[in-house]
């Protein structure tokens, strides 16, 4: 149970745009984004669902940086209101460890944000972030600390150079983190191509390379986003063995690598695609083509079935496997793609109109594709390779069969 003493010892977190102020602050910053006193150091550590490992995490940072920088630096933990009551664990800390800072966030939810507003509201010349599962050995802070102090803008804790490794990764993850960097040395090779491990999590930084730009993260990936808007000369690297989780659940999904992508692309094309975001929910489309890909393995399934084994015609066959596609489509895009309304818009009789304007709006969509698929099928490929002309089809009906959705079936601006 957490005194009322302590209580009062947890810190406000800062809120506005996600910007880094110098320890100087510029003319127009708040009184709150001035820094009262500065120090050599500032670790955050963003946190969810983390009660198992922060105790033992700020132990081992506490007895290296003791000896390291004894007085001068501070650990900025910043919980996103987790179930498990981290923040709580974590305040409780603070009577052992009096360099520790306890920020309780609500409202606002990611790892990368996390990190930002921990650094609003950090003293240090250095800022620095490390993940609370341990994953990200504690020790190597050391060699980040001295690569700093001896004249780099940057040194990123490195999973790729003499000294790094993974401990007991599967060969399919390590396939997805190489395969992620590559897109990300093709997308945006003049940021990425900068370090051996774009997407490391553990890093340091100066604070002056990177205050006054405003930061736009998305996902987990915050070293892209200190790379691509920050003032980065001089780099360092160290190396780490990424280790294996003891204690709670990974956050790793596929949705970080959607994150990833979204992230590089943003970072490629600058304003322009948040100016195109606006006018273009992308991440909703998104889902909406991944749930339109299951849609498609169950179109072309029943497609075989009908037309190659049971010898229907090729017209009729379509028809089928398109309504039954369009079934398998609306239940995940109703959980999943456009939860947010659906949530919002509940019971039987809300559901059954969504599916209908879904259907409707498909069946449309379903014509086209059929028009698209006997001409592609009859006039382009004559006569040959209906599956490819199918999904020619597929491709050219999914943005008509998701702007209508969003304006009819699933109508975001007009939810109660």
């Amino acid at each position: 149970m957490i005194s009322p003493s302590q209580l009062q010892k947890l810190e406000s977190c800062p809120d506005g745009p996600l910007q880094i102020w110098p320890l100087v602050a510029a003319p127009g910053a708040t009184e709150t984004s001035r820094p009262l006193a500065t120090l050599t150091l500032s670790l955050a550590i963003p946190t969810y669902n983390e009660g198992q490992n922060i105790g033992p995490l700020v132990a081992r940072l506490t007895a290296l940086l003791d000896v390291a920088l004894p007085k001068d630096y501070e650990l900025i933990v910043v919980d996103d209101d987790s179930p498990d009551l981290t923040w709580q664990q974590a305040l409780a800390l603070t009577a052992t460890y009096p360099q520790l800072r306890v920020m309780r966030r609500r409202g606002e939810r990611g790892l990368s944000s996390a990190v930002i507003r921990g650094w609003q509201g950090a003293r240090g010349q250095i800022l620095g972030v490390i993940d609370a599962d341990l994953q990200h050995p504690p020790e190597v802070l050391i060699g980040l600390l001295e690569a700093i102090q001896g004249g780099a803008d940057l040194a990123v804790g490195s999973r790729h150079v003499e000294g790094g490794g993974v401990s007991e990764w599967s060969l399919a993850r390590r396939l997805l983190s190489r395969g992620a960097q590559t897109l990300g040395l093709l997308l945006l090779p003049q940021v990425v191509g900068r370090v051996s491990d774009p997407m490391s999590g553990y890093f340091m930084v100066q604070r002056e390379a990177i205050a006054g730009p405003l930061l736009n993260p998305k996902g987990y990936k915050i070293l892209l986003e200190v790379l691509g808007r920050g003032d980065i000369d001089t780099i360092a690297e160290v190396g780490y063995v990424f280790q294996e989780r003891q204690e709670g659940a990974s956050k790793v999904t596929w949705r970080q690598y959607i994150d990833y992508i979204h992230h590089l692309l943003r970072l490629r094309l600058g304003g322009r695609l948040s100016h195109m975001h606006k006018r273009f929910p992308l991440q909703r489309f998104v889902r909406f083509g991944l749930v339109g890909l299951s849609g498609v393995v169950v179109d072309m399934a029943i497609l075989y079935l009908l037309h190659s084994t049971l010898g229907f015609p090729l017209t009729r066959s379509k028809i089928l496997a398109g309504e039954v596609a369009i079934l398998n489509n609306f239940i995940w895009n109703d959980a999943w793609t456009f939860a947010d309304v659906s949530q919002r818009q509940k019971g039987w009789s809300a559901r059954l109109k969504r599916l209908l304007k879904f259907n409707l709006v498909c069946l449309g969509g379903l014509v086209l594709n059929v028009l698209v698929l006997n001409v592609v099928y009859n006039l382009v490929f004559g006569q040959r390779w209906a599956y490819a002309a199918n999904l020619i089809a597929i491709a050219i009906v999914t943005f008509w069969n998701f702007w209508l959705n969003l304006k009819l079936s699933w109508r975001v601006t007009q939810t109660k």
